[in-house]
């Protein structure tokens, strides 16, 4: 979530649904970027209750557009230490958990594992931010070539990849947002993912590029509001 392609950028998901994971076209906002890297590594961190209240307080235009709650993001770095109730870990998948609901939006924290990663898919055509706090992720753009999801076949190619880390949140390419997430084997530690999604949604469409299939899943929480959800 680099590159060109299908992020904006600040300077140059398991549950059950075993799935995964989640900028306008060629704009990266590299001007002046060294600023706003400038500015997201002296903002000072908030608890995660602070950036609730700051997140609630957005109106509804700047979740329409991409670029209202990626200042947002760039601006109100989360304090990693203020996760820790909401943060799951499953040795076998990475974990959903829902840290707070409105009608406009979604904020969900998702943890992974060293080596864990998200089926390819999409958002169900909402609009999509992610900060990581804890640790770097890998993202992987796709661009659709064909997709028939009654006949559940699709076509795929791969295009850009991109790291997030906490000085680089970003938002999903409206227009191509296809993608995965996975958290490398190099990095060798845990991270955690901060997403905004606006509309929430509870289902999405999965692909798979070997098998040239695609399907609907549904879209499940591990916990919800540091609560387990129970099967």
């Amino acid at each position: 979530m680099i590159g060109p392609e299908n992020y904006i950028t600040a300077g140059s998901e398991r549950g059950k649904d075993d799935m995964g994971l989640a900028s306008h076209m060629g704009v990266t906002y590299n001007n002046g970027s060294e600023e706003r890297e400038d500015m997201q590594t002296s903002a000072q961190a908030v608890s995660i209750e602070q950036f609730v209240a700051g997140l609630r307080k957005l109106q509804e235009p700047a979740f329409t557009g991409v670029d209202g709650v990626l200042e947002y993001l760039r601006a109100t770095p989360v304090d990693p230490q203020s996760l820790a109730s909401f943060l799951t870990w499953d040795a076998q998948h990475y974990t959903r958990n829902l840290v707070d609901h409105t009608e406009l939006y979604d904020l969900i924290a998702i943890c992974w594992e060293v080596g864990q990663h998200s089926s390819i898919h999409n958002h169900k055509g909402q609009n999509c931010w992610m900060t990581v706090p804890i640790g770097r992720l890998m993202v992987q753009n796709f661009r659709v070539l064909e997709e028939d999801l009654s006949a559940q076949h699709c076509n795929l190619e791969a295009t850009n990849q991109l790291e997030l880390n906490p000085q680089n949140p970003t938002a999903v390419n409206p227009q191509e947002p296809v993608h995965s997430v996975y958290n490398s084997r190099e990095f060798a530690e845990r991270a955690v993912s901060l997403h905004v999604y606006s509309r929430p949604f509870d289902s999405c469409v999965v692909y798979s590029m070997e098998q040239r299939s695609c399907g609907e899943i549904k879209l499940h929480f591990n916990t919800e509001y540091g609560v387990p959800v129970k099967d």
